[in-house]
């Protein structure tokens, strides 16, 4: 994230819609122990990040010449996994980076953890994350290094207007935020992923339009039938340069 307005958060969150917190799987008084474990984790590999010793950066972070491997042009070894090693890796020189998207992440993540259940809020975060890295591929020079969990969260936050639209919450100050955000990410300077931040933002999207309209007791195969096919296109897209595929 760029900027973060933690009045904006903060409303935002009271104004969630209390219809229909458990319309879409999750249970309003169930403890979001998906989101804290994702706090966790992400601030576990942060510790390994500023070991001396270590440089468990470079083993985490992601760029598209990892998704080309000896096509690229270097010829770097082709570990795709990194799409998603990168998100729970983060800047080691700017403390506000990992602090800022953890707190994003604890503000909207037990929101829509309680109200998708756990399995689909950790879907969307993942799938999220791995939508920014596409963003990243598709859309950033080859040797563009990212790490960072903003995808993952973009995606949450576009997860979550989508929902409070189609349940008719307000999204006006959502909206300005994420604008905000997104328009950061295109200034001269910055160095701030705009490709991760609209990959996610876009996927979590797709991926919250899904829960909301399929959120009936009677469309949960369909629910589970096109998320599963969400989540292995974007596998798909993330293989899609495998020198398996390249080579013939």
């Amino acid at each position: 994230m760029g900027v973060i307005c933690p009045e904006c958060l903060g409303q935002a969150q009271a104004r969630a819609p209390r219809v229909g917190r458990q319309a879409l799987g999750g249970q309003a008084n169930q403890k979001p122990v998906v989101t804290y474990s994702l706090i966790g984790i992400t601030f576990f590999f942060y510790v390994l990040q500023i070991l001396p010793g270590i440089d468990a950066t470079s083993f985490l972070a992601y760029a598209p010449l990892y998704s080309y491997g000896e096509y690229s042009a270097i010829g770097a070894p082709y570990e795709p996994w990194r799409m998603i090693t990168s998100v729970f890796a983060h800047s080691t020189g700017f403390i506000f980076h990992i602090l800022l998207n953890m707190y994003t992440l604890w503000i909207f993540g037990q929101m829509l953890e309680r109200l998708l259940g756990r399995g689909r809020f950790l879907t969307l975060y993942l799938a999220s994350g791995l939508a920014g890295s596409l963003g990243v591929m598709f859309w950033a020079p080859h040797n563009t290094f990212v790490v960072g969990a903003s995808g993952a969260i973009f995606g949450l936050l576009g997860a979550f207007l989508v929902i409070q639209r189609k349940l008719g919450g307000e999204t006006t100050q959502l909206l300005v935020l994420v604008g905000i955000n997104l328009v950061i990410g295109f200034l001269p300077g910055m160095s701030i992923s705009w490709q991760a931040h609209l990959g996610g933002l876009l996927g979590g999207a797709l991926l919250g339009l899904i829960f909301v309209q399929t959120r009936k007791p009677s469309q949960q195969k369909l629910q589970l039938a096109l998320i599963s096919l969400t989540v292995a296109v974007f596998v798909g897209l993330a293989l899609s340069h495998a020198p398996m595929f390249v080579a013939g």
